[in-house]
C-alpha cells in the first residue's frame, strides 16, 4: 500500500501565481509540495509570454533594419537563420527556468516533477517518468493548471496537426505560407511576428474584427497596420474543412466557397481549461460551464480548503493578473480581507503599434449605461512620436460625465505597454483627470502625451 506522505501545502501546477505563494510559504518554514509536470517556472515562461516576446523582438529588429533604409542606412542583404532564431529563443527561456528552479530549491519546498491527479480531497497521486509513484496530501491543496490552445471543431482541422503557439516556438524553418485562425491577442501577435520574419500570413477571425474586446476603430486600426504590412486579414470568415498536413500544403474551405492555400496552419481561437484527466471529482472541485473551476472571490473551491489559481479558475489570463490572484490567497490565508472583488486589470498587445488599455472603454461604458466624456488625440500629435517615426495609433481616455474620476484609457501607439501605468497609478490614486492634465511631465517623451490627451477632455454638461 503506497505511503501518504503529509505536507501542510500542496499545490498541483506552478504557474505564476502558485510558484509565487508556494515560495514564500516555504521560505517561511511551512512543508510544500509543488507537482508539475515539466514546465519549470509555469507557461509564460516557457511556451508563453517570454518566449512569444523574445521572437517578436526578433521580428522588430528585423523589421527596424529593413525601415532603417528609408532613413538612410545602407540597404540590409542576407537572409534569415530561423534556427538561430529558435536558438536566441531558448536561450532566454533556458535562462530563466534555471532561475526559478534555483529559485524553488532555495526556498525549500519540495518539487515533484510528474504528472499529478486528485485521488481524494487535498490528495494528489504523482506518477514519474521511471513509472514510480507517490501519494502527497496537504491541509490546503492549490489548483494551478492553467489553459492549452482550443482546437475548433473544423472537419480536417485537427487531422492537419496545425501549429499552436506552442509549435510555433519551436520552428527551425520558416513557414512559407501561415493561416492563422483567430484575430485575438496571441493570433494577431504571432501573425505579425511571422510576417516580419518572412512568412506570407493570412489570419482568419469568425467575428466581425479582431480584438474583439476593443472599440471597432481600434480594431479597424490594427487592421489598417498589419494589412499595411502585407497581412491579408479575414474577418467574418467560417471555415468549414481543411485539408492536408501543417508544415507540409494545407487547404482551408471556407463558407462562401472559397480556397486558402498555405504551408501551415497556426491556431490561435480560444483556451481550454486543463481540468479534465487530474481528478476532480475526487477532490470535490466544482467545474462551470466552460470547464473552468468555479471559486468565490477569495479564489476558493467548492471544497473545504482547496483553491484555484489563475487562467483555470477563470482569472483573467495575463501572468500580472495570476500575480494578483497570489496577493488574493496570501490575503485569505492570514486572514485578510483582500479579493477579486473589483480589480481593474491592465494589460498589452505587443504588435505595432502596441495596444494597452486600463478600465473601461466606449463600448463598455455605453453597455453598462455610464455617462462619459472622451477625449481622443491622435500619435502623431505627439512630438517624440514624430522624431521616432512612429505616428499610427491614437491615445482616448474616458472620464465620468459628472466628476473628474478616470474610468477608462485606451492607446494604441509605440510604448503603449508602458504609457497605461501612468494612467494606472493616477486611477488608482484616485486623481482627477486635471491632475495627469497639468502634470511636468519630460518632452520629448511619449508620456508627455497625456498632457496633450486629458487637455482635450470636454467640460462638464
Amino acid at each position: 500500500m503506497t505511503t501518504v506522505e503529509r505536507f501542510e501545502y500542496v499545490f498541483l501546477g506552478g504557474g505564476k501565481g502558485g510558484k509565487t505563494l508556494a515560495m514564500e510559504l516555504a521560505k517561511a518554514g511551512k512543508r510544500v509540495a509543488v507537482v508539475e509536470r515539466g514546465m519549470i517556472g509555469g507557461s509564460c515562461i516557457n511556451v508563453a509570454c517570454i518566449p512569444t516576446k523574445s521572437l517578436i523582438q526578433t521580428a522588430r529588429l528585423m523589421h527596424a533594419a529593413r525601415a532603417a533604409e528609408q532613413l538612410g542606412a545602407a540597404p540590409q542583404t542576407g537572409g534569415l537563420d530561423m534556427k538561430r532564431v529558435y536558438q536566441r529563443v531558448r536561450s532566454v527561456v533556458d535562462g530563466m527556468v534555471d532561475l526559478n528552479l534555483s529559485a524553488f530549491h532555495a526556498s525549500g519546498l519540495e518539487l515533484l516533477i510528474g504528472e499529478g491527479r486528485f485521488v481524494a480531497p487535498r490528495t494528489l497521486e504523482v506518477t514519474f517518468a521511471d513509472g514510480s509513484r507517490r501519494v502527497v496530501e496537504g491541509e490546503h491543496a492549490f489548483i494551478n493548471t492553467g489553459t492549452t490552445a482550443a482546437i475548433p471543431d473544423v472537419p480536417g482541422l485537427a487531422q492537419a496537426a496545425p501549429l499552436t503557439h506552442v509549435e510555433a516556438l519551436e520552428l527551425q524553418t520558416l513557414p512559407e505560407h501561415t493561416i492563422v485562425f483567430g484575430g485575438g491577442y496571441i493570433g494577431l501577435e504571432m501573425a505579425q511576428a511571422l510576417r516580419r520574419l518572412g512568412s506570407r500570413v493570412t489570419v482568419l477571425q469568425e467575428g466581425p474584427r479582431v480584438a474583439m474586446r476593443e472599440d471597432p476603430e481600434v480594431a479597424a486600426a490594427i487592421v489598417a497596420a498589419l494589412t499595411h504590412e502585407g497581412i491579408d486579414v479575414r474577418t467574418s470568415v467560417h471555415a468549414v474543412g481543411v485539408t492536408g498536413h501543417s508544415g507540409e500544403a494545407v487547404e482551408v474551405t471556407l463558407a462562401d466557397g472559397a480556397r486558402l492555400a498555405g504551408s501551415h496552419i497556426l491556431v490561435a481561437a480560444g483556451r481550454t481549461p486543463n481540468t479534465q484527466g487530474i481528478g476532480l471529482d475526487a477532490a470535490g472541485v466544482e467545474l462551470d460551464a466552460r470547464g473552468f473551476i468555479k471559486t468565490d472571490a477569495r479564489l476558493a473551491t467548492s471544497a473545504p480548503n482547496t483553491w484555484a489559481i489563475g487562467e483555470v479558475a477563470g482569472t483573467p489570463m495575463f501572468t500580472h493578473a495570476s500575480l494578483d490572484d497570489y496577493r488574493v490567497l496570501q490575503s485569505s490565508l492570514s486572514g485578510g480581507s483582500y479579493t477579486t472583488a473589483g480589480r481593474v486589470i491592465p494589460y498589452a498587445l505587443f504588435i505595432e503599434p502596441e495596444l494597452a488599455r486600463i478600465g473601461l472603454n466606449e463600448t463598455e461604458a455605453a453597455e453598462r449605461g455610464i455617462a462619459v466624456r472622451v477625449a481622443t488625440l491622435p500619435m502623431a500629435a505627439v512630438p517624440r512620436a514624430r522624431t521616432n517615426g512612429e505616428t499610427a495609433g491614437f491615445m482616448k481616455a474616458l472620464v465620468a460625465a459628472d466628476s473628474d474620476q478616470i474610468l477608462g484609457f485606451t492607446m494604441l501607439g509605440a510604448q503603449a505597454g508602458e504609457v497605461v501605468s501612468t494612467v494606472q497609478m493616477a486611477m488608482l490614486g484616485k486623481l482627477p483627470y486635471t491632475a495627469v492634465r497639468d502634470a511636468i511631465l519630460s518632452h520629448p517623451t511619449i508620456a508627455e502625451g497625456l498632457n496633450l490627451l486629458f487637455a482635450k477632455v470636454p467640460a462638464r454638461a
